[in-house]
């Protein structure tokens, strides 16, 4: 007789997720932080676009989430470089505007999903857990 087991959160998982998150205010790079370590993920930062794609190239994540409006490079420059080198990885955009063209041109640009700030942390939770899923 065979036995489902049941599927794991992502979170859940034998090995935590690696997650980067990108944005350049020190406060929401701790606050996403706190929420994600606190599931078991691992979590590493980078405070503009462009440290963040370098980062985004080098390491190996499992879901990177970037906020759009930063100094150096923006969300958008970073994300679109990214695609452009064929990143793969989910990236989920975190910004103050939730306005359609907003999440529009974020799509456009290679972005994966939107979240608005401030975060929700159930939203987040579940944004993180959909697009690292494996079936």
């Amino acid at each position: 007789m065979r036995r489902n087991r049941p599927r794991l959160s992502p979170f859940e998982a034998p090995s935590p997720l690696k997650i980067l998150v990108v944005d350049d205010a020190p406060d929401n790079q701790q606050l996403l932080w706190r929420y994600l370590t606190k599931q078991g993920a691992i979590v590493e930062t980078a405070e503009n676009g462009l440290v963040g794609s370098r980062m985004a190239l080098i390491g190996t994540y499992d879901i990177v989430l970037m906020d759009i409006q930063m100094p150096v490079m923006d969300g958008y420059s970073a994300t679109a470089k990214l695609r452009e080198a064929g990143y793969k990885t989910p990236i989920i955009a975190l910004t103050a505007h939730a306005m359609t063209e907003v999440r529009r041109k974020a799509l456009n640009v290679g972005y994966t999903d939107h979240l608005p700030k401030p975060i929700n942390p159930k939203q987040l939770i579940a944004a993180v857990r959909n697009y690292t899923r494996k079936d």
